[in-house]
């Protein structure tokens, strides 16, 4: 690498980055220009999504604040790929020639820097996170889906390549399960700081679970009211279980006596004990078996939806399709995984309050990382990677609140304009390291420029850059023979 550094490419930028044009002005309004269609599309997707997952009627101030909000979006993206474009020959004027750096790295850094003043200050810490773990957000339905990872992994990939480490087996799964434990453990022994995470745990492990529950008024009123709404349900459920009774001996109906036997299961498991300091209302083994069931049915009720939805075109022309998509091995791997870890935390948690006597928000780290495991049903890089990163964030914000290191200033916007020039240098140098998904966002907001810019200046690197891109064009199905108006 040092040896790399150092080397120089003395051609003008038009050789490099805008051979289709004499013009630096021309190249880079081409490249601004082009990229608003494709931003207003992308941001568009996502903040009508986000308007629609509201659950109500949007008034003329939400739509007013996202009609604002998406071309303040627009605006910030293009102009990122407009000043791209700018820096790369800027870089090329002052110093005289190329370099490592310059190519692509350093005229990225520069244009995120100048981008991200744009815009929402409140969107900023997301970017950060949308760069260290990929947020799909190119124009297809794919958009609010974590599905790729972008820098750590590229990080990652590079590494490899190089020589420098090899891939652990199960790597996600070891990285999901640290980072949830040590999340879980913030999520028992300190304040809401993160809504939309706590509202995941909430479902995965329960509310009683949460920092404070017991000491909360209301929630100790919505757990009295749960026990007893309980003991109502069972003078009613023996009432029911009389009609019941009544009505099989009349008609013998299946249906009803697997109701009955499932009521009597339900109820005889709400009665069995559990330690005094449990807050869950009901018994341990009711409190269980109740995420196993709930997370299990909600996630295979999600997947099989998902791959209605994703295989609409192919169900009009093959009805008969709906067989396979239903019945899918790998449609049990996301129930397996949430379902196996709500049961293995609530078992390890209750049973930890049984032999130690006592709760504690330690309880969270040995069921968390045990319950972890499970993700090996559902290995996934952008998952472990995102909970790794959100586990990074709200631990040094911990130490940051305790005095123990310093806040340092603008750190999130560094950490999006690192992970972005990182991104755009492997796109020039070597991108066959960058996820197809991410390639064909560069392509898309670019408008095929990236795809055009030549490589055969870089091969004095060494990083076979030519034939790297050469194979990640006939991967992704995309083409470097482009025309451009200017």
């Amino acid at each position: 690498m040092p040896a790399q550094l150092s080397k120089l490419i003395d051609i003008q930028c038009k050789d490099y980055s805008h051979h289709w044009t004499n013009s630096c002005a021309a190249a880079a309004a081409g490249l601004g220009l082009d990229s608003i269609p494709e931003c207003l599309k992308l941001y568009a997707t996502v903040y009508i999504a986000a308007l629609l997952m509201k659950g109500k009627i949007p008034s003329k101030e939400d739509a007013r604040k996202t009609m604002l909000g998406l071309l303040q979006s627009t605006a910030f993206l293009s102009w990122s790929a407009f000043s791209y474009s700018v820096f790369i020959c800027f870089l090329r004027q002052i110093l005289g020639n190329f370099n490592f750096l310059t190519v692509s790295f350093l005229p990225s850094f520069l244009s995120s820097i100048t981008a991200i003043v744009i815009e929402r200050p409140s969107r900023r810490p997301l970017l950060s996170l949308y760069v260290a773990n990929l947020v799909n957000l190119h124009k297809s339905i794919e958009v609010m889906i974590l599905s790729h990872v972008l820098a750590t992994e590229t990080l990652f990939k590079m590494g490899v390549a190089r020589g420098y480490y090899t891939p652990v087996p199960q790597g996600a799964t070891y990285i999901f399960a640290t980072s949830i434990a040590l999340l879980l453990y913030f999520y028992r022994s300190r304040p809401n700081k993160e809504p939309s995470m706590y509202r995941i745990f909430r479902i995965l492990v329960g509310k009683y679970e949460e920092y404070d529950f017991a000491t909360k008024k209301d929630n100790l009123h919505c757990n009295t009211q749960i026990r007893s709404d309980g003991e109502g349900n069972a003078s009613n459920s023996s009432e029911r279980r009389d009609v019941n009774k009544k009505s099989c001996k009349k008609n013998f109906n299946i249906f009803m006596k697997s109701l009955e036997v499932y009521s009597k299961i339900i109820e005889r498991l709400k009665l069995q004990g559990k330690h005094s300091s449990c807050l869950h209302p009901f018994s341990c083994a009711h409190h269980i078996l109740k995420g196993v069931m709930e997370l299990f049915s909600y996630a295979l009720s999600a997947q099989l939806v998902i791959n209605l939805v994703f295989g609409i075109k192919k169900l009009f022309v093959n009805p008969l399709s709906i067989r396979s998509m239903i019945f899918k091995k790998s449609n049990l791997n996301l129930p397996m995984f949430l379902g196996g870890f709500a049961g293995i935390y609530r078992l390890i948690s209750c049973l930890l309050r049984r032999f130690l006597e006592k709760d504690s928000p330690c309880h969270a780290i040995p069921a968390g990382l045990i319950g972890g495991l499970t993700f090996m049903f559902y290995s996934s890089n952008t998952i472990a990677l995102y909970f790794m990163w959100k586990a990074l964030q709200l631990s040094w914000n911990d130490l940051v609140e305790q005095n123990i290191v310093p806040e340092v200033k603008w750190f999130v916007i560094f950490l999006y304009c690192f992970c972005t020039a990182v991104l755009f240098h492997v796109a020039i140098f070597e991108p066959h390291l960058l996820r197809s998904s991410y390639w064909k966002f560069l392509y898309a907001i670019s408008g095929g420029r990236i795809a055009s810019m030549s490589r055969v200046p870089l091969n004095v690197f060494g990083l076979d850059s030519t034939k790297h891109l050469a194979d990640v064009l006939k991967k992704t199905k995309t083409t470097d023979k482009n025309t451009f108006a200017f």
